[in-house]
C-alpha cells in the first residue's frame, strides 16, 4: 500500500470534517424547522371553573351603533367622529363623519376606551377628576364627555366615543344613541 503524503492526509482529513460538518448542522437546521407536537387540546367544557364565558360585541352590531352615532350628530348638523371598542379597549372600528376636525379621530377612540373601562358615560368621569386629578394620567383615556359603555347584565363589553360636536354634552348625546341602537 502506498503511503500518502502529509499533504494529502491533511487535505483528506479536512474535506471528512467539512462534511461531517455539513451533515451535522444540516440535521440540525431541518430538525429546528420541524415544528414540536402539539399539545394536547383542553377539551372546553361549561362547567370547567378555569373557564370564563364573556360576551363580545360583533361586528355588524358596531357598525350599526356608530353609524346610528353618526346619523344621529348628522340630524343636528354636526361633523364628528366615533369610535367602537371592544371589552379589552381594542378599537373594532371608527368613522370619520365628512368634515370631521383632525383631532376627532383620536378623541373618539380615548373616549370609547375610557367609558368602557370604568363601565360609565365620560361625562360623569369628568365628575371624578375633581377628587382624583391624576386620572386623566392614565394612558389612552380621555376624560371628556362624549363616551358611553354598551352593558350586558351591567357588565361593560364595549365603549362608544363620539368627538368634533362644539360640546362633550352633544358628543356624548350621540354615543348614547349609538349605544341606544343595540337595543332595537
Amino acid at each position: 500500500m502506498k503511503k500518502l503524503s502529509l499533504r494529502t492526509r491533511v487535505l483528506t482529513g479536512a474535506v471528512a470534517v467539512a462534511a461531517l460538518g455539513a451533515g451535522t448542522f444540516g440535521a440540525m437546521s431541518a430538525s429546528a424547522s420541524t415544528p414540536a407536537a402539539a399539545p394536547a387540546a383542553v377539551k372546553a367544557d361549561a362547567a370547567n371553573r378555569n373557564l370564563q364565558q364573556t360576551t363580545h360585541l360583533t361586528l355588524a352590531a358596531a357598525t350599526k351603533a356608530a353609524q346610528a352615532a353618526l346619523d344621529a350628530a348628522k340630524k343636528e348638523n354636526q361633523r364628528v367622529s366615533v369610535a367602537v371598542v371592544d371589552r379589552n379597549g381594542n378599537t373594532l372600528l371608527t368613522l370619520r363623519g365628512d368634515g370631521a376636525g383632525p383631532q376627532a379621530y383620536e378623541s373618539a377612540v380615548k373616549k370609547a376606551y375610557t367609558a368602557v373601562s370604568w363601565n360609565a358615560p365620560t361625562s360623569e368621569l369628568a365628575q371624578r377628576l375633581t377628587n382624583a386629578p391624576t386620572l386623566k394620567d392614565i394612558p389612552g383615556t380621555l376624560f371628556l364627555a362624549g363616551g358611553a359603555p354598551v352593558q350586558v347584565k351591567g357588565a361593560p363589553i364595549a365603549g362608544v366615543g363620539v368627538a368634533g360636536a362644539p360640546s362633550g354634552d352633544l358628543d356624548e348625546k350621540f354615543a348614547q344613541a349609538g349605544v341606544a341602537s343595540l337595543t332595537k
